[in-house]
């Protein structure tokens, strides 16, 4: 089975589960245990990593996103192929 994770909780569950030689992809927030920091990343945050964002700033980045339709994460597709899931364990957002 090939599993990509897009979630730190649920990566941890699959290593907790014994099931970590699996994993295929995980998000850039996957870092625990230490094993998954070694994983693929699939997904990547919409900022940049060295630059501060006021809270204005990030919430006209996200507002604008999702009004485009687009989320609040970056899918690497290319990862994402080649790591060929059979199984990809995520979330919806929650509303407001």
């Amino acid at each position: 089975m090939r599993i990509c994770s897009f979630l730190p909780s649920a990566t941890e569950i699959v290593y907790a589960l014994g099931m970590g030689e699996h994993l295929y992809g995980v998000s850039h927030e996957c870092d625990y245990p230490p094993e998954a920091r070694k994983v693929p990343w699939v997904v990547h945050s919409i900022f940049e990593e060295n630059r501060h964002y006021s809270s204005a700033e990030i919430h006209q980045i996200i507002e604008e996103r999702l009004m485009q339709g687009k989320g609040i994460y970056d899918i690497d597709e290319k990862v994402l192929r080649e790591a060929d899931p059979d199984l990809m364990l995520t979330q919806e957002l929650c509303g407001e």
